[in-house]
């Protein structure tokens, strides 16, 4: 732990940042306490006294990075515990009810109360993707509540409730048909009849065959697999419209009628609408603003190609106030009218214009490459652009103009909070560095003007780079220099790690080039490469060693298997009474 003088102030009067919280007050007075127990104790007490947790202590490390997901998803269960068991009793007991209780027994109650859980879900089934409605939560203190930023893990949440118990409505109905044809004594024409050719029959199975469907290339293998199907099936298509006209229509045709009126009847307008109508609106305004966003004034104003098939597109656009850490979605009507697709900026809100980096691996980034003129094949891709390293600037096809482009966000990220810390670890996984090199430019505009940039807590940043060649994000090569250049105050520390195997040859010419060079020789930083992957329990360490007395944000972009790492890293080292470490993850 580091010595903390007990007469320092916590924050100088002369300092930009903000002064800490009450809770880091809290912990600093806790911290002091246990150093001194420490210094007092022997070496084996003293490591005693810190690493025993008292429930409290191990709830309030828990609260840091799974309390309000567990939390959340906790109330979303017991809501529809609750829901499931009232509805039972209401229609285990309800008095107009009596014949139809005693004609099928438990499989009418289960059915309808199936039906009632699923009404609950539909209220909440199109929040999670209304990205500006979610943006705008992000900014109110429920953000310190609800994780809004796994709204996607959200909707999948309801999706699945959605097919559980749509699974457990049509079993209990599959009873109630077999038991009516029997009353009827139609046998098994008249239990077809009833299942496949009555008004609720025919209904509910478009209904199913249709969620069926978008479920089906939802799924992560498949999405992945083929990114279109899923969002034709999901977003282009009028699948989820017939899926929400299917719930109205099944409710007014009401296969099994009360005892006395009113009866159900076409005529009588299912209860449906009022369920879907909260989040229907919120969507049907999201879906207009997202087409007066698309038809604002944008252009594509430069393109630039970068080695390893990265390119970049520099875009200008009205009326557009972005801040660093969010991200975008692009839509370019001549590779497909109907995909947008997400992409994160790496322009800094002090810059005039939106940049994006993507990395042309799939059928729509190869198609759109092409449509602004990029020829990966070709020896010469153009002039050298000054301060893009390695890129070059793509001149638009020969008697053609580049594509139109439409944009809809920007929308809010997990990494828009870097600013709410005084200390910060961005983490990027190859081309995972997208999201962090619009706060990496705002800090070199900030270190540049000083002066005018608003205050900030900001104090200390960690920036680790693992990726496996080096020559997938040159273009990332002069923004790091020049943020090295600028950070007089050694406020920004820089580690990139190579995990790609390198033969001997290469190994020793990197060794003879380092010797007495003031720069890497590999990245032409004064940050030297480190080759290998992290040690992520001396880089966790060493931050919560040097900032015990405050709280450290972990922002991460990049693949599952780090994500992991990193999560269980930020809850290993996260103390009570010391540094405390809040992951975030871009989600894709």
């Amino acid at each position: 732990m580091v010595d903390i003088p007990l007469d320092q102030p916590i924050v100088p009067r002369d300092s930009t940042r903000l002064r800490r919280n009450k809770t880091e007050r809290v912990r600093l007075q806790g911290l002091v306490h246990t150093m001194r127990e420490t210094k007092d104790g022997d070496g084996e007490e003293g490591g005693r006294v810190r690493k025993t947790l008292g429930r409290l202590e191990r709830a309030s490390v828990w609260m840091v990075n799974e309390g309000r997901s567990s939390l959340s998803i906790l109330a979303w269960i017991i809501l529809h515990i609750i829901a499931f068991a009232l509805s039972c009793v209401q229609y285990g007991l309800k008095d107009n009810l009596n014949d139809a209780r005693q004609a099928y027994g438990f499989s009418f109650v289960i059915a309808r109360a199936a039906a009632q859980v699923l009404h609950i879900d539909v209220i909440f089934v199109l929040f999670p993707i209304c990205r500006t409605f979610i943006s705008l939560l992000r900014k109110t203190p429920l953000n310190s509540m609800i994780p809004f930023d796994k709204n996607i893990d959200f909707h999948k949440q309801i999706g699945r409730a959605i097919v559980f118990f749509t699974v457990v409505h049509i079993i209990a109905h599959v009873r109630n048909t077999i038991v009516m044809s029997m009353i009827k004594g139609t046998g098994v024409k008249g239990f077809l009849s009833y299942t496949f050719l009555s008004g609720p029959a025919w209904t509910g199975w478009i209904m199913t065959i249709s969620l069926g469907i978008m479920v089906w290339f939802a799924m992560e293998k498949r999405k992945r697999a083929n990114y279109e199907r899923f969002y034709y099936s999901h977003h282009a298509s009028p699948l989820f419209i017939v899926f929400f006209l299917g719930w109205q229509l099944h409710g007014m045709f009401c296969m099994i009628q009360p005892d006395r009126p009113p009866f159900c009847s076409a005529s009588i307008i299912g209860v449906f609408w009022k369920y879907w109508l909260p989040g229907g609106i919120v969507f049907i305004i999201e879906r207009i603003l997202r087409e007066i966003r698309a038809h604002h004034v944008t252009y594509i104003s430069k393109v630039i190609q970068h080695p390893s098939r990265v390119l970049e597109i520099q875009i200008r656009k009205e009326r557009t106030t972005p801040s660093a850490g969010q991200y975008i979605f692009i839509n370019c009507p001549s590779v497909s009218y109907f995909q947008y697709h997400p992409f994160t900026l790496t322009s800094a809100p002090e810059e005039t214009y939106l940049s994006v980096h993507m990395r042309c691996v799939g059928d729509w980034t190869n198609a759109f490459a092409k449509s602004v003129g990029v020829d990966w094949d070709a020896k010469d891709i153009g002039e050298k652009d000054e301060g893009e390293g390695e890129g070059a600037v793509v001149a638009p096809p020969v008697g053609k103009v580049l594509p139109r482009i439409m944009l809809d966000g920007p929308f809010g990220s997990a990494s828009e909070d870097f600013a709410n810390y005084e200390t910060i670890l961005l983490v990027g996984g190859g081309i995972g560095v997208t999201p962090f090199a619009s706060i990496l430019k705002t800090l070199w505009y900030r270190m540049n003007d000083f002066g005018k940039s608003t205050q900030t807590r900001l104090s200390k940043v960690y920036f680790v780079w693992v990726i496996r060649d080096f020559g997938l994000a040159e273009w990332f090569h002069s923004l790091l220099k020049a943020v090295e250049a600028e950070d007089k105050e050694g406020r920004i520390e820089i580690h990139v790690y190579l995990t790609a195997k390198i033969d001997d040859d290469k190994m020793n010419n990197i060794i003879v080039q380092d010797v007495g060079a003031e720069v890497d020789a590999i990245t032409q930083l004064r940050a030297p490469t480190h080759f290998g992957r992290p040690n992520w329990d001396k880089v966790f360490q060493s931050i919560a060693d040097k900032h015990a007395d405050t709280d450290c944000g972990v922002f991460f972009c990049g693949p599952p298997v780090l994500s992991k790492t990193l999560h269980q890293m930020s809850n290993k080292y996260t103390t009570p009474k010391g540094c405390r470490f809040f992951f975030g993850k871009e989600v894709s």
